[in-house]
């Protein structure tokens, strides 16, 4: 973004609209209670677009260090999903903060309590686990045929039947759904047994709890809060590779769930037999149970993700060839693709402008340079050869010929277009050909395309191919 007051101005309002969304989701999430004694007094510090660093000032130390511990995950996590640019989440006591010209209007001050120990007290819950996100539930949770197992084997575990398998075991890369999944299976539970204890957490929290535990000589406590959950649920547990101590109190709760005949559920970015670090009696009882991948997801499910979470921003005007283009173009992760339908309807209400491709594309530049797809010169002259049916040695050979010439042109205009090869590498990938007769190709093509609709439409099919 450029500085100066519009920029700045546009910067603050995005990051105003954010934090009323993200405290209205936190207060559904959490509670009232929780929300209005530890989270409600936080307010917007600065923010470094540079690093991503976004500040949050509380009007005491206790209570930053506090919001710290049992909700800095969750502020990010909900950051995140508006907007995408904040990549960390800082809560500082107020007198440590100070707010830089970038933002113009100062933090709304908020008068610390009294008497903090008259604050409310954190539910069980909550101090033992994470809160659980109100929006992450099995009706927001798109199925394709990426996640359809994990999927039907979290319905299954969390309906609270006969258990037919435990643990649940959940691996895929980053962003493909583990944690909505996770979230869901809490959300059905409690809905069919009100009075039961659901705990939440990250692999990193259990790890820090049970360190905090046994330096004030209370692990009897933590042990006990944890064992008596009746569906507990670790989410990334490759997080405690090497971690020997930590690891030995992880299988001994697992154990003990287990033989208790309590639900388990378990995520991880790989399959038990892929952890590196992991003690080889976890990896052995990890495996006990029910292993299901969530895998990346094709464009069909991704084109439904995003539909269905238009429907949810009815003021959204997003045209359909915008989404199909999101959907083509940012493959890599569900998460990322919610962000940047997020991003791009946030910028278009901000700036005022449409919701266009030319936008789109201007909007998530760098999302869309990350998820290019590395396409190589053997790929587009296998794909041109076939679409204009010629052998794909035609590409290197010496017959100038139109039916083989044009197609080598097109050829060398995606790999200029498409590729990082230079002009002389390009040249030699075409029969040995100097770098001059690659720029008369692109030339011609840029030229051809101008005029020669057939042609035009020839180029655009390649590359929508091409980029999968």
């Amino acid at each position: 973004m450029n500085e100066g007051p519009a920029a700045n101005a546009g910067i603050d309002a995005a990051l105003a609209q954010a934090w009323e969304t993200i405290r209205a989701s936190l207060r559904r999430s959490i509670g009232v209670r929780t929300f209005d004694g530890w989270l409600k007094p936080l307010t917007l510090g600065d923010c470094d677009l540079a690093s991503g660093t976004l500040k949050l000032i509380a009007p005491s130390e206790f209570m930053a260090n506090w919001a710290t511990t049992h909700f800095v995950d969750h502020l990010l996590q909900g950051w995140r999903a508006l907007l995408p640019q904040v990549r960390h989440v800082s809560i500082v006591p107020a007198s440590a903060s100070e707010r830089p010209a970038l933002f113009s209007a100062p933090a709304v001050p908020v008068a610390a309590p009294a008497v903090e120990e008259a604050m409310p007290a954190p539910s069980d819950d909550v101090r033992c686990g994470t809160p659980l996100e109100a929006r992450y539930t099995f009706d927001s949770y798109v199925v394709g045929k990426a996640n359809e197992v994990a999927y039907n084997a979290a319905r299954t575990l969390a309906e609270g039947g006969k258990l037919v398998f435990n643990p649940l075991f959940l691996h895929g890369g980053t962003g493909l759904g583990k944690t909505h999944l996770m979230h869901a299976i809490g959300h059905e539970y409690l809905a069919r047994q009100p009075g039961a204890k659901v705990v939440y957490m990250s692999a990193e929290k259990f790890m820090f709890e049970f360190v905090s535990a046994m330096r004030a000589k209370d692990t009897f406590s933590f042990k006990q809060r944890l064992r008596a959950a009746d569906v507990l649920m670790i989410d990334d547990v490759q997080f405690i590779a090497g971690k020997e101590s930590t690891q030995e109190e992880f299988f001994h709760t697992m154990n003990e769930l287990i033989s208790a005949g309590r639900r388990l559920v378990i995520s991880a970015d790989r399959s038990p037999q892929d952890l590196d670090g992991i003690e080889s009696r976890i990896l052995s009882r990890l495996s006990w149970g029910l292993v299901a991948d969530v895998n990346p997801a094709d464009f069909e499910l991704r084109l439904n993700i995003l539909m269905r979470k238009l429907q949810g921003m009815p003021q959204a005007q997003v045209p359909q060839d915008v989404v199909m283009f999101l959907a083509r173009r940012i493959s890599a992760n569900v998460r990322e693709l919610e962000g940047a339908l997020n991003r791009v309807v946030a910028y278009a209400a901000l700036s005022g402008k449409p919701v266009d491709i030319d936008f789109t594309q201007a909007t998530l530049a760098d999302i869309l340079r990350a998820n290019q797809r590395r396409v190589t010169i053997d790929e587009i002259q296998r794909k041109v050869s076939d679409h204009y049916r010629i052998r794909q040695a035609e590409m290197s050979s010496a017959r100038r010929a139109r039916e083989v010439a044009r197609p080598r042109q097109v050829a060398m205009y995606l790999a200029k277009q498409l590729t990082p090869r230079s002009l002389p590498e390009i040249g030699r990938r075409f029969g040995g050909r100097d770098h001059t007769t690659v720029i008369h190709a692109v030339k011609q093509i840029e030229k051809l395309r101008q005029t020669d609709a057939e042609l035009d439409a020839d180029v655009r099919l390649l590359i929508r191919q091409l980029e999968g």
